[in-house]
């Protein structure tokens, strides 16, 4: 079996697809991952099979401007990110059909992709093959157990308005429709009814979806179709971690030191004041009385000189660090989140745009982490209080613990191997 993947996105839209080809070849089955340049390094590690595809519009993360604006609310600013959008995503599907038709990625028998690459279930059209979703979060299947997670939405609404808010799901046939249309005809792809949602067949049926989630964290939803799986979260074998685990120096002194440290990080998030954030989080670290490990991702936080906290610059192997951590810090990514989560470690969520305060307020509920700190409320005292409150809450450190221990006993890409070769028929 040969699976071609199609991922776009933040880091956390891209790892657990390498996890996912490593089991994959672990099966014997082929398998390659088609994803913007910058994670070729990623892959690399990893030894799993990459194809570049153009960055599109993460071009926007890498500003900051697009999620400042987008976190503060504003429609203009909303607005005008949206008329830029569908421009940046020729190339993208350009790349992808190149890939998958003459490329690397040639002769696939299942596309596996995350929705946001826009490609996937067209190219499986015009190859004639499944198209699979594959998800970090609940993004494409309406329940009435809990809203959208695309959007900022209480989660104490009526099962029925809980449904009503994936409506949501409808912006991207609205904001790239013509542009995916124009694209098709060039392939010889009709018109069709329900060609913009992914989680529909080419026939009208629902499409397979894989849910990389620990069902420790989100329960299956009883009213979801049977095509609609929660795996278990796709983790990468420790065996293949970045940089085989190593840290620097003053990290690994304050991992050892006597007091563990507070992990800090907001991953892709660039913001638009890295400086400010910067000393709020070094304020509040102080306030909390602990030290901390803050990690400067895409450009969130900036570099400083301090005795008491260490800056990493590159990538964190949180197999590594998180575990041996006080309090985790981070902005609610879906693949932090999960990496915290299976820590079994406490964590305070600083939500900025999308699905982060989704997930913010599931691991509140779940008992592991305080109310969500957002972005744009973000100071030192509150931000102070909130690790105080993680670190020295006795019920929180428990169930924090418990739910590590459940999500480590899972193996979640493993059974997403299965379900795929379920999907093209594959026998053991």
């Amino acid at each position: 079996m040969k699976v071609l993947m199609l991922t776009l996105g933040t880091r956390g839209d891209v790892q657990p697809f390498i996890a996912l080809a490593h089991h994959l070849r672990h099966r014997g089955h082929e398998a390659l991952i088609a994803a913007p340049a910058r994670f070729a390094a990623l892959a690399a590690v990893h030894a799993v099979p990459f194809a570049v595809l153009d960055d599109g519009p993460l071009r926007v993360l890498d500003d900051g401007s697009g999620v400042e604006d987008v976190a503060k609310g504003g429609i203009r600013g909303k607005a005008a990110l949206m008329r830029r959008m569908p421009a940046m995503f020729g190339r993208v599907l350009d790349d992808c059909w190149q890939v998958a038709s003459t490329g690397e990625g040639a002769g696939a028998d299942v596309i596996v992709h995350n929705g946001q690459v826009i490609a996937g279930q067209h190219v499986a059209e015009k190859l004639g093959v499944p198209a699979v979703l594959g998800l970090p979060l609940p993004m494409y299947v309406p329940t009435r157990e809990f809203p959208w997670p695309g959007q900022d939405v209480s989660d104490r609404l009526p099962g029925r308005l809980n449904r009503a808010t994936y409506a949501g799901m409808q912006a991207p046939a609205l904001m790239f429709g013509r542009t995916v249309d124009r694209w098709r005809a060039g392939l010889g792809l009709p018109r069709r009814r329900g060609r913009h949602d992914p989680a529909r067949r080419p026939d009208g049926g629902p499409a397979p979806v894989l849910h990389a989630i620990s069902p420790a964290v989100l329960p299956r939803p009883a009213d979801w179709p049977p095509t609609a799986q929660v795996t278990g979260y796709w983790f990468t074998p420790p065996a293949t971690t970045t940089a085989g685990g190593a840290v620097e120096p003053h990290v690994r002194a304050l991992l050892d030191g006597r007091q563990p440290p507070v992990f800090v990080g907001f991953g892709s998030m660039a913001g638009p004041a890295p400086a400010a954030a910067t000393r709020t989080v070094l304020q509040a670290l102080d306030l909390a009385g602990l030290p901390g490990v803050v990690a400067g991702g895409w450009g969130g936080l900036q570099r400083f000189v301090s005795d008491r906290h260490a800056f990493v610059a590159g990538d964190v192997p949180h197999e590594v660090v998180f575990p041996r951590c006080a309090v985790i810090v981070h902005h609610g990514g879906a693949g932090t989140t999960a990496a915290a989560a299976r820590a079994g470690v406490p964590q305070v969520i600083c939500p900025f745009v999308a699905d982060q305060p989704f997930w913010g307020r599931r691991m509140h509920r779940l008992g592991v982490a305080p109310p969500p700190v957002p972005q744009t409320r973000l100071d030192a005292a509150a931000l102070g209080a909130a690790i105080r409150q993680a670190a020295r809450d006795a019920g929180m450190a428990e169930a924090a613990r418990l739910l590590g221990e459940r999500i480590r006993a899972e193996n979640g890409a493993a059974d997403a191997v299965d379900a795929l070769e379920r999907v093209v028929g594959v026998r053991r």
